[in-house]
């Protein structure tokens, strides 16, 4: 049975460290939100220091008492500008090494995994433990190698990134995925130390109180039909481009409207097509309270993504009382079981929107019930960083401790489990 390392040999606690590129004080996304929830975690419910090093428009450490909020200076991403890439794998290295974390949770796998290896390499008894939460191999190399130079390009690359899987996240003491898809999708590539870790929802934030009468008027949205609502990046991954073609599929008698929440590259794009639609783009949301307001106040959640490896937003949305209308390919199956909303083939905007028709015909309040009490049996962040201080991270730090017997450096003082409210 695995027990807990409260406290290194000289009683201090431990110092965990997220390392990551996916990082957007403006940009969400699932990373930004579970690095902010497991802060508050940290800081509420364990001894331990808490160090996040994402990219930043400079280099500059935030400490707020056990939490160090260390941004490394970066570049924009091309085309998600509120995204930046380091290359600046020496800066990184420095703070692992000033601040020598026990353990380091890698939430991306370009680059960075590479430098917590190479710094385990200096420190053997660092316990590596990476989130693996996109099959990028097929989410990300295919989709875009099958668009840019054909199927047969885009296979070959598919098959060289899971390569580049199974090279680097063999190296780490403990892997975890979102779903069983991605862990099985690992295991064939002989990458066997893994978990699964579902995330979670601020339920006292994402509920249906949240709702506000005078959302739809304030957004000059005309209709006394559907309000839907996507909230997420506007960009090619996210398929946000058929949410407009799916509504201009919608009959005009319905009286729908649309509000799209977020911000990316099609934003300008998806703004000119919509003209004359009433459809708001209201940019990304910087305030999760107003989140929850524009969800609770909305009527029917949609989302045309095909390569959901979770889906917060849609956890979060079921939360505030929504149905869901998607397609029926990557995690949306898992999130969204029949009694909670319609699923429709990748890339149908026509099923799409009769797959809103019928939500909406067959009483869309009482299905946004239904997920709302399946969000409240499943889904807590407090289970989340239970299981992952409580469970994974003392797997990784027993593989640690055995990998590094040979006694160089300190040790833990034992094995056992992390979270003070397991």
């Amino acid at each position: 049975m695995l027990k807990r390392a409260d406290a290194n040999d000289d009683g201090t606690p431990l110092v965990v460290c997220d390392l990551t590129q996916s990082w957007s004080p403006t940009g969400g996304g699932g990373i930004s939100t579970y690095l902010r929830e497991k802060r508050d975690f940290v800081l509420a419910h364990t001894p331990h220091h808490l160090l996040q090093i994402v990219p930043g428009p400079e280099d500059r450490i935030t400490t707020n008492g056990r939490h160090i909020f260390a941004e490394v200076g970066a570049d924009p991403v091309r085309g998600s500008p509120n995204y930046r890439f380091i290359l600046r794998t020496r800066v990184v290295r420095d703070l692992l090494a000033r601040y020598r974390p026990a353990i380091i949770e890698s939430l991306c796998p370009w680059v960075l995994p590479w430098t917590a290896i190479n710094h385990r390499k200096a420190f053997p008894q660092t316990a590596l433990v990476a989130g693996y939460r996109t099959d990028f191999p097929n989410a990300h190399v295919y989709r875009v190698g099958r668009a840019k130079f054909g199927d047969t390009i885009g296979r070959a690359l598919r098959w060289l990134s899971y390569g580049y899987a199974e090279i680097t996240y063999r190296e780490f003491d403990h892997v975890y995925t979102l779903g069983e898809a991605a862990r099985s999708a690992l295991a064939r590539r002989k990458i066997h130390r893994s978990s699964i870790l579902p995330l979670g929802v601020d339920s006292d934030r994402f509920t249906p109180a949240a709702r506000d009468p005078g959302y739809r008027a304030q957004l000059g949205l005309p209709g006394d039909g559907p309000l839907l609502v996507y909230a997420g990046r506007l960009d090619n991954e996210k398929r946000a481009d058929l949410l407009v073609a799916m509504f201009r599929q919608l009959p005009a008698e319905l009286g729908a409207a649309m509000v799209l929440i977020g911000d990316g590259k099609l934003r300008d794009r998806l703004a000119a097509e919509a003209q004359g639609l009433p459809i708001a783009i209201t940019g990304f949301q910087t305030s999760r309270a107003d989140l929850a307001r524009a969800l609770a106040s909305s009527d029917i959640y949609v989302s045309a993504m095909a390569d959901e490896t979770f889906g917060i937003s849609v956890v979060e949305a079921q939360a505030c009382g929504l149905p869901v209308v998607g397609v029926a390919s990557g995690a949306m199956p898992d999130r969204v079981p029949p009694a909670l909303g319609r699923l429709g083939p990748v890339d149908d905007a026509s099923a799409m929107a009769d797959n809103v028709l019928a939500l909406w015909r067959d009483g869309a309040a009482a299905i946004g019930a239904a997920a709302r009490a399946h969000v409240l049996a499943h889904y807590s962040w407090r289970r989340t960083f239970g299981m992952l201080f409580g469970d994974i991270y003392p797997r990784a730090l027993a593989h640690a401790q055995a990998r590094a017997a040979s006694g160089r450096g300190w040790r833990y003082r034992g094995v056992e489990e992390l979270a003070a409210a397991g």
